[in-house]
């Protein structure tokens, strides 16, 4: 198990910590480097630690910042994460940030062919440097799902391609996701988690490497040591 659990008594506290962890790797990046990226996860679960994080002092037109997945819809629909970072991210003092996308804004959905959106975002790919995760009820973490076609892809180490496109059995629309690889190459990686039953499937999880709970392989990758952010 490669992993440090950081438990807060709440998910305001975590957000804040979060945040703060956040803004300091990016800090040292920084210093060593001449930008850094960030790629964050999306859903509602993040907001406090976007909002959190857009306030923080930091070299902000010298990060960019994308995501670890994203639904192939168009930008402006409701589960755009693409818009959700926007909205509560790329504000305040984070407004000066660069952005890296994995949809391009202004597509129509017909537009929106799974393997071309693959192929557009690869242009835009730089290597992450801080990374932070989600994981789902059902194990899944970036857009990695149990059962979906493509996860011996996305699980594949000797796939060097960074982003892959991935159908969900259990969840809506179509993505494209980072792979185990291109996650494991990132040198500083967090996870979110919230509430008893993801810690019950988290601690399941971390174990040993199994294709039920996706999140499993990073937790237990050995280039990965991952930072848990944990609130009840």
């Amino acid at each position: 198990m490669a992993y440090e659990w950081h438990q807060h008594k709440n998910a305001a506290v975590a957000a804040e910590a979060l945040a703060d962890a956040v803004a300091e790797k990016l800090n040292t990046v920084l210093v060593q480097q001449e930008y850094a990226v960030l790629a964050v996860s999306g859903g509602r679960s993040p907001i406090a630690f976007f909002e959190a994080l857009s306030q923080k002092d930091l070299d902000w037109p010298r990060v960019y910042i994308t995501l670890v997945d994203e639904r192939i819809v168009p930008t402006d629909h409701a589960d755009s994460n693409t818009a959700l970072v926007h909205q509560y991210l790329l504000q305040n003092k984070a407004k000066a940030a660069g952005w890296l996308p994995l949809v391009e804004a202004g597509l129509k959905a017909e537009a929106l062919q799974p393997e071309a959106v693959v192929q557009t975002a690869l242009k835009h790919y730089r290597r992450r440097d801080v990374l932070v995760l989600g994981m789902g009820g059902d194990g899944h973490t970036a857009s990695l799902f149990p059962q979906a076609p493509q996860l011996d892809q996305g699980l594949d180490e000797k796939n060097e391609i960074p982003l892959l496109h991935t159908t969900p059995v259990t969840a809506a629309h179509e993505r494209i996701s980072m792979t185990l690889n291109a996650i494991a190459e990132t040198p500083a990686v967090f996870l979110a988690i919230q509430g008893g039953d993801k810690k019950n499937i988290f601690e399941q999880a971390a174990v040993a490497p199994s294709k039920q709970f996706p999140i499993s392989y990073v937790l237990n990758h050995k280039k990965v040591n991952c930072h848990v952010h944990y609130s009840d």
